[in-house]
């Protein structure tokens, strides 16, 4: 990846350009002065949130779904 570092003053004209360089890969460094600054870098896409209902009747519980569990199942004995 290469990088272009450039001043504030000269990225007030450029900031289209810059944001072309950062999407095609490019560090942009803005730099104030002889101390660099900021880092220009791409904004990742947001995952896309759940859908409610989208599985509506696809997913099925047991009716003994909150029934305790059997001694057995704790103490690890078989019937």
């Amino acid at each position: 990846m290469s990088t272009r570092t450039i001043s504030v003053q000269q990225a007030e004209g450029q900031l289209l350009e810059l944001l072309r360089l950062v999407e095609q890969g490019v560090d942009v460094v803005l730099a104030y002065g002889d101390q660099l600054k900021v880092r220009l870098v791409p904004v990742e896409p947001r995952p896309r949130g759940r859908v409610f209902g989208q599985y509506q009747g696809q997913i099925r519980t047991s009716e003994d779904f909150d029934e305790p569990l059997p001694d057995e199942f704790w103490l690890g004995s078989h019937p």
